[in-house]
């Protein structure tokens, strides 16, 4: 299954609710989620990983791509439902060193 997202706001946060796989196939549709869910509203853009099945590495560093848009962009981003597997997947790259993680899933 390919990435999909769809784009809503919450509390004034822009969110992106992802689905499917993060590998290398999912560059255009996550950087496409993360300018969608950018210009909806301003704030800190939510990644919400709870759809998502599978990040291999190469999904890690398009996150990484992401968050550099963000940096760049003077936004900071939050992630939301990341199962425990990538919650510790998170901490050992040092991706939670820089992108909040909200509301994790058991």
């Amino acid at each position: 299954m390919s990435l999909t997202f769809t784009v809503t706001t919450d509390a004034d946060s822009p969110r992106a609710v992802l689905g499917g796989r993060i590998d290398r196939e999912a560059a255009e549709v996550l950087d496409a989620a993360y300018r969608a869910a950018a210009a909806a509203a301003p704030g800190e853009v939510v990644l919400d990983f709870a759809g998502v099945d599978y990040i291999n590495s190469t999904g890690i560093a398009l996150i990484v791509g992401v968050l550099g848009a963000a940096r760049a962009a003077d936004r900071r981003i939050a992630a939301a439902g990341l199962s425990a597997h990538y919650q510790h997947v998170f901490a050992i790259t040092r991706l939670s060193d820089f992108i909040t993680v909200l509301d994790p899933v058991d």
